[in-house]
Formats: structure tokens, C-alpha cells, sequence
């Protein structure tokens, strides 16, 4: 059909009607319209291809290009749209997002190493690290150069599929591999073993004599017993393989589908000629074996990551929402809006973050903290989603929803974590991507050295040197073990907000702790009360407590106590940076410090407070009363941690901007030695970065703005969640609690994590290397080289399983 017959009311491809397209291709000189992306598409293939006498010569219109895309493409556009997006895409700024993938297909570190290559040479895409054990992608995109639902595509033409994290739909990915491989395994499992029956009777017959019509009826059994193995169980090899070749890249399947093909197709022409060996239990014992090694890592990577999974469901699907008229009504936990109210019962999960609208609430924030007891809760605090009630019924606010929840900020940085390499993992890395080809190489002297010396010998001696070496131990090496310490870091209150964290931590041998708040509570209490008369102690606290009820001073809210009873009081005045005074009943009462006091009566003398405390006095006119000594009480597990600390060879220092006499006080609390006090924040910056001259690591605790700066400059700088958003953003290390003991926990854990990934690549590393020579020299049979590789598979997360 000629072009120019071609109506401009239609698709020049497929004939159907242009509905406003305004798409073009240019054929043979002329723009020729097209009635959607995918027959512009199948043109431009056509044209590019050089042949455009295709639409002169057709003799009727082509199947529209639509149909020709994937069904897959078509679904995920809807994955732009904002609405869409509200449920798992991070808007970090006004055009860069995050987004957390599932990613289909990936068997192997390899495969982790394609997909980031291949994503970041994507225009737009600004971050993006998989985390093996998950298999999630969590990518970082300019919104303004590439869309999310490119990016999908583009992950989908090097042949895996991706779309966004759903615990349901990640659980059904994870069981259908795991029915899958089972499938598999027991196909090899079971002919296999048929295979191994026959294959004992050959090795007997070279021994004892067999004669050649059983011989020959024995190795067409076992052919015929091999093709479900190489046709159905082995398919995921071959699957890979046919990946990396795609991408022109030898990965780890290459070498063993490359193995398996010579050893079946050699095994098939020496049973058709009946000459030389066979190698059909060879092959069926490398696929069982290996595929049970990818079904153990499978189970093992699911537990590494069940932290995040627990994470993930600490959520409740559905809400009590309270609407205008105030009736309950039930909705989907997606459907909350902000400034929404919502009723919390008791023993319920509070679904999200939310603004606490009743007086007062006792919540468990254990599974997101570590912290195992009650906290206290009160009207406008905000009440982390994820946490439970425990008493009675709550009303809160809608305070942030999905990406920009507490817990979903959690659930990024274990993500983010899991996907960093320290730098010997890099260089593994780096190792095993030209390893396959370094193999390749050596495989081809061997097969050339042995068809000089003894040709008979040298398909045996090419297949099991391809196989023993299979680097798939050096690859797993590093994100197992960095799976199992991320889960037990977070397990014990840790987050990794910067995952050099990971690999700079067992170098650190000075810690520094700010004073308030990370060593104390940060919150004054009351320590002691001294009173004129004893028998009137408790009254006088009453008047105290009377007096500051309505202040907002530290001192104040210490004295303050729900258990008592609230006097009138009358005339109140606040003496700004001096005390209160009021009348109550009739008589003028005075509470502050001892400039302000001693102007009403005398102060007793040696009245036995330590150094370290606060001291406000009570009086009337001409009479003292009482005296009230208050201080910042250490942290519950401050003392251990610092002694844990110290058993581990640690310098603990304390850096404060406290009086000395306080500081002084804390430290020989806590058996530190080297403190500095009246600290500025420039005095702390330059106290660290002359120990980092001398040599030292140095790793900073604070959560105050003035640790900013030197939590920045720090080696390592751990900060407390209940800090300031300033403080934690210039940290690595986030405690998520007021607790000090995951100092020492992460301190423990990433010293044993970089332990077992040097063990592994020891391992890795020496077993090639003693593996390689023995193979080439035909010292080890292929079904022997199965065993090894597995075994050395095994062996790597077996030790990285030690983490948990």
C-alpha cells in the first residue's frame, strides 16, 4: 500500500483512529502520524532497522503498537500520579523523591551490582543502592528529568521487573521463590538420585565388567532422567546467564551454565558414539546442591531482614476515625488526612504519628526504642505510630502520615544502611568482576593443555574447573554478614543514618560524651529537702508546689507533683532570675535562690548539699523554712556503659558546657578521668581535632545544638533521638531512645561484623586459590567440585549467621 494512500485521519502503522494524537514519525521524507507511543515505537524500530519499504510493499495495516507493549508497561504509569505516589514515595524536596522497589529476578550479588550500574547512568537518578537481603531498591530521582514509571521500565528491560514495596505483595514474591526452588530442588533431588543408581553401576562395570548393551541402556536412562533437570530445575542458571550476556558482563551464572552445557551436551554425544565417560550425575548433583545452597541463603535473608519486616508491620491497616459530628466511624489507615482525630483504644497500635488531644496517655514504645518500660505521655505530644496504648482511650490529631511518619524515616535508614560496601567489600567487588573472565581464560589453557596431554581427560578437567570456582562465596561475603548486624543493630535501639558508620565504628578508640541530656536525664529532680521543722515538711512542699504550679522554670516543673494538692494563692509575682512570691492564706510566702531569700530571712549555714545540685529556699518574712537541692540524675545505664566501654580499651572523655564543680561530680561518678567543663562550641571542636591530630579515632555522643559542630567534625558522631533535628542531622549513628547501651552494643557488633566479612573473603579467597590449581591438574572430579562450591557457599553465611 503506498504511502501517500494513507488517510491523515488515521494511524499510518495500524489504521486505527488518531483520537488527537499529535505523535509523528518521519517515513521515507514525510511525517506520518501515529496514533500512540507504542506504533511510534514500532515505526521508528522499523525505519531505524532500514526497512522502511516495508510500508510500500504491506498489504494491510500492522497490529497496533499498543499490543505490542507489555502488559507491565501499560500498569505502571499509573505509578506517577501524585495521589498514587502519597503511599510509598519520600518527597525529600520539591523535586527530588525517594522511592523503596521491590526488584524481581535477582539471584546473586551480581545481579545487585547490574541493576546499580545500569540505574545510575539513568539521566536524574541521584542515589540508588539494593539491599540484598530484601531485594529492595531504595533510589533517590530528580522528578524533573525521569519519571518513576521510566525508571520501572528501564529496570525492565535488562530483564528484572520492579515495583513498589508491599509487605503482602513482598511475602508472595518471597514464598513463590520459595515454592519455586523447592519445586526445583526436588525435580533434581529425585532424578538424581535415579541417576545416581545408574551411575554406580557404571563405575562398578569399569571395575567388574558390564556389558555394553546394559552400558549403553544404563547411559540412555540416565540422558533421559537429565532433561527435566537441565530443562526445568536448572533454568534459573540459564536464565541469569543469558542476562549478563545480554549486558555483554560474565557474571557468576555464566560459568556455571557454561558448565553444565558441556558436561550434558558431552555426555549426550559420548552416549550416542558409546565412547569416552558420561557426566549425567555430575550435573544432576551440581544443580540439587547448588540450588539447596540458594534455598538456605533464600531463608537466610529472610531472617536477616525480619527487623524491617517487623518494622514494616507494627501498623495497623485500619483506624477508629473520629469524624465532625464525633461518631466513630472505622476507614483504611490510608484514608486519614492531616488534622484528622482519630481514637485509639487500650491495647491498640496507635496507626500514625499523632498529636496527643487528650490530658494525658501511657504508651510502649519497645519495639521501636529497645526501651522496655512504660513512657508518659501529655496532652500535645506527639505519639509515635507504631507504638501501643496501654491504658485508657486516646484522642490524637493526625500529625504526619505515610513516607513522613517516625517509623517510615526508621524503616529509609535501615534501608540505606543495607546497602552500603565497605571498602573490602568494594574491592571484592571489583575482584569478582573480572574473576569469571580470569576463569574463562584459565579454563581454556586447561582444555588446550589436556587435549595435548590426554584428550580424554579433558572435558572432566574444564567442567570441574568451571564449577569449583564458582565466586558465588566471595560475593555473598559482604551483604550477608552486613544483613544479620544491621537487624541485631536495630534490634538493640540503633539506627545508621550514614552507612560509613559501619566500617568506621571498630576503628574508634575515644568516645566523648556530652554531659546534659546524653550522660544525665537532661531534666532536673528532686534530690533532697532540708526543713526548719520535720514535722512540716510535707506542708511546706505543698506551699512550694503551690507557688511554682503555674511556672515554667526546670526548677518549677521538678517541685511540681500531680500527687499534691494545689493552694490558693494570691498576689502571685514572678521575680524574673531571682524567685516567686504569693499569698497564701493571708500569709506572703517566698520561693528562689539564695540572693532573693536572704533579702526576707537568714539562710542556715553548712546545710550538707553536695557540689553538684541546684538549691532553691522557701521563707516567709523573717523565717526560713526549707531548702529543696535539685540535679540532672545520671542515666539508669550510664554507669555500665561507660565501664563496658573502658573493659573494651576505650578513652572515655566527658565534654560539657556545665560548671566544673558539676562535671567534676559526674566523672568521678562514672570513673572518667579526662573531662573538660564551661566547654563552647568552638572549645569542643578544637578539643576533638586535636585529638584526631595525635592520631586518634574519635567518636562524639551529644544531642544539644551546640554538639552540632562537633558532631560533624567527629570521626563518628552518635546523637540521641530525643535530641534536636540539628543535632541528628549532623550524625551518623542515631539512639533511638534516651538509652546509652547501644554504645556499647553497636561498638560489640560492628567490630564482629568487619571480623566475619574478612574471615569470609579469607575463606573465599584461599579456597579458590587452592581449588584452581588442584581442578586444572585433574586431581578433582566434576561431582567433587559441585560439593566444594557449595560447601563454600554455605560456609559464608553460616559464619555471617553468627551476627544474629
Amino acid at each position: 500500500m503506498p504511502a501517500d494512500a494513507e488517510s491523515s485521519d488515521s494511524c499510518f502503522h495500524c489504521g486505527l483512529p488518531l483520537q488527537g494524537s499529535q505523535l509523528s514519525v518521519e517515513i521515507n521524507g514525510v511525517d506520518e502520524p501515529m496514533c500512540c507511543a507504542g506504533c511510534q515505537a514500532v515505526a521508528n524500530a522499523i525505519i531505524q532497522s532500514g526497512n522502511a519499504d516495508y510500508y510500500r510493499f504491506r498489504d494491510e495495516k500492522a497490529v497496533t503498537g499498543q499490543e505490542l507493549v507489555p502488559e507491565f508497561l501499560n500498569k505502571i504509569r499509573v505509578y506517577d500520579h501524585p495521589a498514587v505516589q502519597q503511599q510509598f514515595v519520600h518527597n525529600e524536596s520539591e523535586n527530588i523523591k525517594q522511592v523503596s522497589l521491590i526488584i524481581e529476578g535477582i539471584v546473586c550479588a551480581a545481579c545487585i551490582w547490574l541493576n546499580e550500574q545500569f540505574l545510575r547512568q539513568l539521566p536524574g537518578i541521584v542515589e540508588v543502592s539494593i539491599n540484598y537481603s530484601t531485594h529492595r531498591a531504595n533510589i533517590r530521582w530528580d522528578e524533573t528529568q525521569i519519571k518513576l514509571s521510566e525508571i520501572l521500565e528501564a529496570i525492565s528491560q535488562i530483564g528484572y521487573m520492579a515495583h513498589p514495596y508491599d509487605p503482602e505483595t513482598q511475602q508472595q514474591i518471597h514464598e513463590n521463590q520459595r515454592k519455586q526452588l523447592i519445586r526445583q530442588i526436588g525435580i533434581a533431588g529425585l532424578f538424581g538420585m535415579q541417576i545416581m543408581m545408574f551411575a554406580l553401576a557404571l563405575y562398578g562395570g569399569d571395575w567388574w565388567g558390564i556389558s555394553d548393551s546394559f552400558k549403553t541402556f544404563f547411559r540412555y536412562l540416565s540422558l533421559l532422567l537429565t532433561l527435566p533437570i537441565m530443562f526445568y530445575s536448572a533454568r534459573p542458571f540459564f536464565k541469569g546467564a543469558w542476562t549478563d550476556l545480554k549486558q555483554r558482563r560474565a557474571g557468576m551464572d555464566v560459568p556455571v551454565t557454561l558448565g553444565l552445557t558441556l558436561a550434558f551436551t558431552a555426555s549426550c554425544y559420548n552416549t550416542w558414539t558409546g565412547e569416552a565417560d558420561v557426566y549425567f550425575d555430575s550435573v544432576a548433583m551440581f544443580v540439587f546442591l547448588l540450588l539447596s545452597v540458594r534455598l538456605f541463603e533464600l531463608s537466610a535473608r529472610k531472617k536477616a531482614a525480619e527487623k524491617i519486616e517487623s518494622l514494616t508491620n507494627l501498623t495497623p491497616t485500619m483506624t477508629n476515625r473520629i469524624n465532625i459530628d464525633g461518631n466513630i466511624e472505622v476507614v483504611p489507615t490510608v484514608e486519614l488526612e492531616m488534622d484528622d482525630f482519630f481514637l485509639v483504644k487500650p491495647g491498640e497500635v496507635i496507626p500514625t504519628d499523632g498529636e496527643l488531644d487528650s490530658d494525658h496517655a501511657l504508651v510502649d514504645e519497645a519495639l521501636l526504642t529497645g526501651e522496655q518500660h512504660a513512657v508518659s505521655k501529655h496532652k500535645g505530644d506527639v505519639l509515635i505510630g507504631g507504638s501501643y496504648n496501654l491504658e485508657q482511650p486516646i484522642r490524637l490529631k493526625v500529625h504526619s502520615l505515610g513516607q513522613d511518619t517516625v517509623l517510615s524515616g526508621i524503616k529509609r535508614l535501615i534501608e540505606q544502611a543495607q546497602g552500603f560496601k565497605p571498602e573490602v567489600a568494594k574491592l571484592a567487588d571489583r575482584v569478582a568482576s573480572v574473576f569469571v573472565s580470569v576463569l574463562l581464560v584459565l579454563v581454556i589453557i586447561a582444555g588446550i593443555f589436556w587435549w595435548q596431554i590426554d584428550p580424554s581427560r579433558m572435558l572432566q578437567v574444564v567442567v570441574a574447573t568451571l564449577v569449583v570456582t564458582c565466586p558465588c562465596a566471595l560475593s555473598l561475603a559482604t551483604p550477608a554478614s552486613l544483613s544479620a548486624a544491621i537487624g541485631a543493630l536495630t534490634r538493640d535501639g540503633m539506627l545508621v543514618a550514614r552507612s560509613h558508620a559501619l566500617e568506621v565504628m571498630p576503628q574508634i578508640d575515644t568516645i566523648i560524651f556530652d554531659k546534659t541530656g546524653t550522660l544525665t536525664s537532661g531534666e532536673l529532680a528532686l534530690q533532697q529537702q532540708i526543713s526548719a521543722d520535720e514535722q512540716q515538711a510535707a506542708h511546706y512542699r505543698q506551699i512550694a508546689h503551690s507557688l511554682e504550679v503555674h511556672s515554667e522554670h526546670p526548677v518549677a516543673r521538678a517541685l511540681v507533683s500531680d500527687n499534691i494538692d494545689t493552694l490558693p494563692v494570691e498576689q502571685l509575682q514572678n521575680k524574673a532570675g531571682q524567685g516567686i512570691l504569693g499569698k497564701i492564706d493571708g500569709t506572703s510566702y517566698y520561693i528562689g535562690n539564695a540572693v532573693f531569700i536572704s533579702e526576707v530571712a537568714p539562710l542556715p549555714e553548712n546545710q550538707g548539699f553536695e557540689n553538684d545540685v541546684q538549691v532553691v529556699h522557701l521563707a516567709r518574712q523573717g523565717q526560713w523554712l526549707a531548702s529543696f537541692s535539685f540535679a540532672d540524675p545520671l542515666k539508669e545505664d550510664a554507669l555500665d556503659t561507660v565501664r563496658a566501654l573502658q573493659q573494651a580499651g576505650i578513652d572515655v572523655r566527658i565534654l560539657s558546657g556545665d560548671r566544673r564543680l558539676y562535671v567534676e561530680s559526674l566523672a568521678a561518678k562514672l570513673g572518667i578521668t579526662h573531662f573538660a567543663a564551661e566547654q563552647l562550641p568552638d572549645d569542643k571542636l578544637n578539643q576533638v581535632k586535636q585529638l584526631q591530630s595525635a592520631g586518634h579515632k574519635v567518636a562524639m555522643v551529644g544531642d544539644g545544638i551546640n554538639d552540632a559542630p562537633v558532631l560533624a567534625a567527629a570521626d563518628l558522631s552518635i546523637s540521641m533521638s530525643m535530641g534536636t533535628d540539628l543535632a541528628r542531622g549532623s550524625s551518623d549513628l542515631i539512639i533511638n531512645g534516651a538509652h546509652l547501651k547501644p554504645v556499647c552494643d553497636a561498638m560489640g557488633i560492628t567490630r564482629k561484623m568487619m571480623r566475619i566479612i574478612r574471615q569470609n573473603f579469607t575463606w573465599a579467597i584461599a579456597y579458590n586459590i587452592v581449588a584452581v590449581p588442584f581442578s586444572m591438574a585433574g586431581y578433582i572430579q566434576p561431582w567433587l567440585a559441585a560439593i566444594g562450591m557449595s560447601l563454600s557457599s554455605l560456609i559464608v553465611v553460616l559464619n555471617a549467621l553468627r551476627l544474629r
